[in-house]
């Protein structure tokens, strides 16, 4: 595993000097069919990293947002979100990330979030320890003690639930200490640190939650759709919860169900 881990880490450090250049710089965005904005800088990043994956793991099948997947039934897949938080990367928020996720069967067993402005970056896996590297303090390790009254909770946005979800989601809302919107991807690192403690979001696509489930395991957390079953690609709709501990898990399912 630490070869994937090394080669990943690699093509990261290419992808994030890709997108600095871009970054405040006026990039203009477009709109993509399903209404998302996309900049150039989404597209160069993810070239970069095809190219670096490709070159050191040509075995593996590549799933990307941008382009289309390159041999995706493989049993080694890289998952690709090259700018999660395009919103925010065109607005000047260092909010948003690079997701870089490996399946093996189609189930996440090893991720990275990278935050290339402030230069965060946090991965983990399936025998790869929850590692956190950055200029500001933190150390990888979820609130173990923590249950739903007491917990920090995150969204990105509430226009991204139907009203049947959002009726659910008021109850997890209501139960919890506070609510805070906005952050992406981000906030999965940040609920790595112990500085969140329950996410909870729909409509996400699989470069959207590849990598998140490995990294805030390895931290110790717990990460399953709504109905608690274990991501994985083909089963997953898109409705994903996170939380700090398996206890706090279960009432967050509980208020969801």
């Amino acid at each position: 595993m630490q070869a994937w881990v090394a080669g990943a880490l690699a093509a990261l450090d290419a992808s994030g000097g890709a997108i600095r250049p871009y970054f405040r710089a006026g990039t203009l965005a477009e709109q993509k069919p399903d209404e998302s904005p996309v900049t150039a800088a989404d597209r160069k990043a993810e070239e970069v990293l095809r190219a670096a994956l490709l070159a050191a793991f040509p075995e593996c099948g590549i799933i990307g947002e941008e382009f289309p997947p390159h041999r995706p039934n493989q049993k080694y897949t890289w998952v690709i979100d090259p700018i999660d938080g395009t919103r925010a990367f065109i607005t000047g928020r260092t909010t948003f990330c690079t997701l870089l996720g490996l399946l093996e069967d189609g189930a996440p067993v090893l991720g990275f979030i990278d935050q290339p402005i402030t230069r965060e970056r946090f991965w983990g896996g399936r025998g790869v320890a929850a590692s956190f590297t950055g200029p500001f303090g933190g150390v990888m390790g979820t609130r173990q003690s923590v249950t739903l009254s007491g917990a920090e909770f995150s969204a990105t946005a509430p226009e991204m639930f139907t009203p049947e979800q959002t009726t659910r989601l008021d109850r997890l809302k209501a139960a919890a200490k506070r609510i805070y919107w906005g952050g992406d991807a981000y906030a999965y690192g940040l609920l790595a640190l112990g500085q969140i403690d329950v996410v909870a979001e729909c409509s996400l696509k699989p470069w959207d939650w590849a990598a998140l489930a490995p990294v805030v395991e390895a931290a110790g957390g717990v990460v399953t759709d709504w109905s608690g079953r274990a991501l994985k690609l083909g089963i997953t709709e898109g409705d994903v919860v996170a939380s700090a501990n398996a206890a706090l898990h279960r009432e967050a399912l509980a208020a969801l169900a």
